[in-house]
């Protein structure tokens, strides 16, 4: 049987990240793995609204407010039974999640999945399905309920 030790779990604060972060605690409640929270700061957005600063102006404050909100993420009490740690970096999120699971010897990585699909997909691409084919450990992606299987 598979004892998961370390379990990492990529959070973009979307409802489909929270998602799967639900089942990152099951999975790690179920084999008291060690959880692991990442948000990557994607470099690629500096000059949008989704950072509402510049990348010169980036501070251990704003790293201390994302790792704030990375921990408010939890169901309250998760920390009484389970290690949480919280990861930010800056970068490129596929690249980065694969870095991060190399450096930390996951076991598995919990990622969600907007399943989008068309020219938005080819634009943006997918960063699960980057995660996918470039990791070293198993991957379990979630979808979220009520979105219907692409072709």
């Amino acid at each position: 049987m598979i004892k998961l030790r370390k379990i990492l779990c990529p959070v973009d604060h979307s409802e489909c990240s929270y998602h799967a972060l639900k089942y990152a605690i099951s999975l790690a409640l179920k084999d008291e793995a060690k959880l692991y929270l990442m948000h990557v700061i994607d470099t690629r957005l500096y000059d949008t609204e989704i950072y509402k600063f510049s990348p010169h102006k980036f501070d251990e404050l704003d790293i201390s407010k994302i790792r704030e909100d990375l921990m408010k993420s939890l169901p309250e009490g998760t920390t009484d039974v389970l290690e949480v740690e919280t990861i930010v970096v800056k970068g490129i999120p596929f690249q980065e999640i694969i870095n991060a699971t190399t450096e930390l010897g996951a076991d598995l990585i919990v990622i969600g999945t907007h399943g989008r699909t068309g020219l938005s997909h080819v634009m943006i691409g997918s960063v699960a399905e980057k995660v996918v084919r470039k990791s070293s450990c198993p991957v379990l992606t979630v979808r979220m309920p009520g979105i219907p299987p692409t072709e």
